[in-house]
């Protein structure tokens, strides 16, 4: 009678495949974790990255206001917040990152700590004149939201007091009144830009 069992050749050949396979196996996962690894490393380089060499404005005021909550901070600044506290309800910011960006903003001249009690001291902090020009900022940011993100219409609107209507604010030329839109300007050089760099940009 013929034995049913496999030949050693057959057996070896299996065994071989099951190793390939098994070796194919962690290459992947190996592979895998060295691309996760690179990735995070990508991540975690960009969100520490810093603008300020950059010869750009806007790089400029995202150095300042460009991170997580920084413009929140500032949005409820100009709804009159001024104190830790109130920051930290309003917001739900754990209390170590509103430290955080609340000394930032200090430093970089946006905000003013000025102490109003001394047992315990406590501050209140400020818009300077710096932080209240980053108004048509926060402004345009609200609109842009109301009008792609707030399907059930604005969360709040603006009264404008002189004359009591709702109103909405629209970049116009200093110089002759009329609207300007992306396509109504033409970008040159400033007096502010680095010869440096115009010469290894031609």
């Amino acid at each position: 009678m013929r034995s049913r069992g496999k030949s050693p050749d057959v057996v070896e050949r299996r065994e071989k495949r099951e190793g390939l396979r098994e070796l194919l196996v962690l290459s992947c996962n190996a592979l895998y974790t060295r691309a996760l690894h690179y990735a995070t490393d990508y991540y975690e380089g960009m969100e520490r990255k810093s603008f300020a060499a950059m010869d750009c404005s806007v790089a400029q005021c995202l150095e300042v206001v460009g991170e997580w909550w920084s413009m929140l901070i500032i949005r409820d600044s100009f709804m009159g917040v001024t104190r830790f506290e109130d920051y930290q309800r309003r917001l739900g910011i754990s209390r170590n990152i509103l430290r955080d960006r609340l000394s930032s903003l200090v430093d970089s001249g946006v905000l003013v700590r000025t102490p109003y009690s001394e047992h315990p001291p406590r501050d209140d902090y400020k818009l300077t004149s710096k932080g209240l020009d980053l108004w048509p900022i926060l402004t345009a940011m609200r609109q842009w939201g109301d009008k792609y993100a707030a399907p059930a219409g604005p969360p709040i609107e603006l009264v404008h007091e002189q004359c009591g209507k709702t109103t909405h604010v629209e970049t116009v030329c200093v110089e002759c009144g009329e609207r300007v839109g992306p396509r109504d300007v033409t970008a040159v050089v400033g007096a502010g830009r680095d010869p440096a760099v115009l010469l290894s940009r031609a």
